[in-house]
C-alpha cells in the first residue's frame, strides 16, 4: 500500500514535471522572432504570408520581430481607437503590397521592413488631423504615404549599408513632415492641427502631480504607436515583453529617463502626463540596450546615455519645429541611434551587424559563436 502511494507520487511528480517542459516549450515558441513560423507559411496562401508580414512589420515600430506582439499592438490599437487601428492597418498593408509589386527584396518584404514604416505616417495623420474620426478621404493621403514610404526606403537602404547602417523610420519621418507642410492647418481637404513646442511659453497653472508623472512613464511607450490611453500602452508594453522581456525593460527605463529629463527642462505638464516626454528616450534606449548592440554593463549604461541624448534633442528639435508648427516625430531617437551606431572605439566590439540582429536575448546567445566564427575566418585568409 506504502509502496503504491510513492509510485503514484513520482508519477504524478513526472507528469507535471512534463506539463511545465510543455509550457515552457510553448511559451519559447511564441517568443523572440518565431523564426519556425516563416518556415511553416512558405506553402501556404499568399494573403495569409501577407498577414505574417504584415504583423511582422507592425512590432517592427518597437524594434520587436513577432506576429503575436503585431496581433496585440493591434488589439491595444483597437482599444484606444478603432479609426486610428484602421489607418494603421491600410498603412501596414499599402506599404507591404508596393514593396510586392516593386519587386523588393523578399527577406525585406517577409521581415516586415516596409510594414513598419508605412504604418507610422498614417497614424500620425490621423492623430493630427482636425477633421475628426472617421473623416474617409484622410485614407488617400494615408494610402499614398505609406506607399511612398517604400520608394524612400529602397533610395536609402544602398546608402546606409555603406555603413552598415539600419534605413530605421527616416522614411517616416520624411513622410510625415512633408505632408504637414504641403497641407497646412486650414487645407480645406485634410486639415490639421498644428504642434506646440513643449517649452514653456508660460509658467505652469498647476502643480505637478506625482501620481501622473508616473503614469506617463507606461504611456511613453505607448505614444511610440501615438497611443496616449494607459490600458492600451500597457498592453504595447507587453508585446514588447512578449517579444524580449530586456527590450521591454530598457522600454520604460527610457521611457523614465525621457520623463526626468522633461523635468529638468521645465516641459508643460501635458506633455509628461500624456508619455511624450519619454517615448523619444525609450526609443534610443531599446536600440542601443540589446538589439543593435549585445548587453553588457558597458552597453546598458551606453543605452541610459542614449536614451538622455534623444530626449534632450527630443525637445531641441520640438522647440524648434514647434515654432512652425510642425512635430518631431522621431527624429531625435533616430538621429542619435544612428550616431551612437557610428561611435568607434571599444563599445564597437558590441555592435552586432544588421544582417544578424535578432532578439536583444537571442543576440546575447549567439555573440560569442558568430564572432569566433569571424575570427577563424579572419585567420583562415591570412597569407
Amino acid at each position: 500500500m506504502w509502496m503504491d502511494t510513492k509510485t503514484e507520487a513520482k508519477e504524478a511528480s513526472r507528469n507535471r514535471a512534463s506539463l511545465r517542459r510543455c509550457v515552457l516549450s510553448g511559451l519559447l515558441l511564441c517568443t523572440g522572432d518565431m523564426e519556425h513560423l516563416d518556415k511553416y507559411m512558405q506553402e501556404k496562401l499568399f494573403v495569409l504570408q501577407l498577414v505574417v508580414w504584415g504583423l511582422r512589420g507592425v512590432t517592427r515600430v518597437i524594434l520587436a520581430n513577432n506576429p503575436l506582439s503585431g496581433v496585440l499592438v493591434l488589439a491595444a490599437l483597437c482599444w484606444a481607437s478603432p479609426w486610428q487601428a484602421l489607418l494603421g492597418t491600410l498603412g501596414v498593408l499599402a506599404s507591404m503590397l508596393t514593396a510586392v509589386i516593386m519587386g523588393q527584396d523578399s527577406a525585406e518584404v517577409s521581415g516586415g521592413l516596409h510594414g513598419f514604416n508605412g504604418m507610422l505616417p498614417s497614424l500620425l495623420m490621423g492623430v493630427f488631423s482636425s477633421a475628426g474620426d472617421w473623416y474617409w478621404w484622410l485614407l488617400l493621403p494615408a494610402c499614398l504615404g505609406s506607399a511612398t514610404c517604400v520608394f524612400l526606403y529602397s533610395g536609402l537602404s544602398p546608402v546606409l549599408e555603406r555603413w552598415d547602417l539600419p534605413v530605421a523610420v527616416f522614411p517616416f519621418n520624411i513622410i510625415i513632415v512633408l505632408y504637414l507642410l504641403c497641407t497646412g492647418p486650414d487645407n480645406p481637404y485634410f486639415p490639421h492641427h498644428p504642434a506646440t513646442p513643449p517649452g514653456l511659453l508660460e509658467p505652469n497653472g498647476t502643480e505637478l502631480i506625482a501620481v501622473e508623472v508616473m503614469l506617463g512613464i507606461p504611456l511613453g511607450v505607448g505614444q511610440i504607436f501615438a497611443c496616449g490611453a494607459l490600458g492600451p500602452s500597457l498592453l504595447i508594453l507587453g508585446a514588447v515583453l512578449l517579444y524580449s522581456p530586456l527590450l521591454a525593460a530598457h522600454a520604460l527605463l527610457g521611457s523614465a529617463v525621457g520623463t526626468l529629463v522633461g523635468l529638468s527642462m521645465a516641459v508643460h505638464h501635458d506633455s509628461l502626463y500624456s508619455g511624450l516626454s519619454g517615448f523619444n528616450g525609450a526609443l534610443g534606449c531599446m536600440a542601443v540596450g540589446g538589439l543593435f548592440f549585445t548587453f553588457s554593463w558597458r552597453t546598458h549604461l551606453f543605452a541610459i546615455a542614449s536614451a538622455f541624448l534623444s530626449a534632450y534633442a527630443d525637445i531641441a528639435l520640438s522647440n524648434l519645429l514647434g515654432t512652425v508648427g510642425l512635430p518631431a516625430c522621431s527624429w531625435a531617437s533616430t538621429l542619435t541611434a544612428t550616431l551612437m551606431l557610428l561611435l568607434t572605439g571599444s563599445l564597437a566590439a558590441y555592435r552586432i551587424p544588421i544582417g544578424r540582429v535578432m532578439a536583444p536575448e537571442h543576440n546575447l546567445c549567439s555573440h560569442s559563436q558568430w564572432e569566433a566564427g569571424d575570427t577563424a575566418d579572419r585567420e583562415s585568409t591570412d597569407v
